[in-house]
């Protein structure tokens, strides 16, 4: 049973866009892409504040709903005293702590040289998996066993083929491809990469050859557009998909 098939309580408006935003922010994740615009959790807790007000009211809305003031329309919802501590208390705090970081974390940071991103997006991450938990317990439309079985599958630890180690970005996974490896390499980033950090990162000893064979033959077909002059490489539209849909993203 997937979580899909667990928060069916939850109508089609709402749970198609929280499963959507969920998957997006894990993906960007397991990739280690922690960039603000890129691990923002202020979409999903809107649709779950609209899940939970819609839940309270026995009225849900037909699309998400962004409240004017989402700390004020949080504690409102601890009015609903009937309804579990999770619903009024637990979660709408988390949003409220979420929504924090996505407006106001991203500036005046102390320590300048120190990138806040990697562990802002660890919290982030964990605190939408417990919530999306949470809902799989609250609307789950399942045996209590195969909820606990979906819950432990959400928070389970998940092993990102990108492994960051300093300045480097290794490409886990021996049995992939030099093209593979460059493929995920590239997809991970925000922007083109220079073919010398490429190099570096899957250890491909032959610069020349990797140039003619992987990267030519890869520009080619579309998957990439290899720019000579700048020495640096893009990730086509193409790509984008076969490596969405040809490689596994995590180990």
């Amino acid at each position: 049973m997937s979580a899909a098939g667990a928060l069916t309580g939850i109508p089609d408006g709402l749970r198609k866009p929280l499963l959507e935003e969920f998957n997006k922010l894990a993906r960007h994740y397991r990739e280690s892409r922690w960039e603000p615009a890129e691990l923002n959790g202020g979409k999903l807790c809107e649709i779950v504040y609209s899940i939970l007000k819609g839940y309270v009211d026995d009225k849900f809305p037909a699309s998400p709903v962004k409240p004017k003031n989402m700390m004020a329309a949080c504690i409102a919802l601890e009015q609903a005293t009937t309804f579990p501590r999770s619903v009024r208390i637990q979660i709408p705090r988390m949003l409220v702590a979420l929504y924090e970081i996505r407006n106001n974390r991203n500036v005046g940071h102390v320590g300048a040289d120190v990138d806040p991103n990697h562990m802002d997006a660890t919290v982030v991450y964990g605190m939408i998996k417990w919530i999306m938990s949470e809902l799989v317990r609250i609307f789950h439309s399942v045996s209590p066993e195969q909820a606990t079985s979906i819950v432990e599958a959400l928070t389970e630890r998940e092993v990102p083929l990108l492994w960051r180690v300093g300045e480097t970005t290794r490409v886990l996974g021996a049995g992939l491809s030099a093209k593979d490896k460059m493929l995920v390499l590239v997809y991970g980033s925000s922007g083109a990469v220079a073919v010398k950090d490429i190099l570096q990162s899957i250890e491909y000893g032959n610069a020349s050859r990797f140039r003619a064979n992987v990267l030519k033959a890869a520009h080619k077909s579309d998957l990439i557009h290899f720019d000579a002059k700048s020495d640096t490489v893009a990730l086509s539209p193409v790509g984008t998909r076969y490596v969405e849909t040809s490689i596994s993203l995590a180990i």
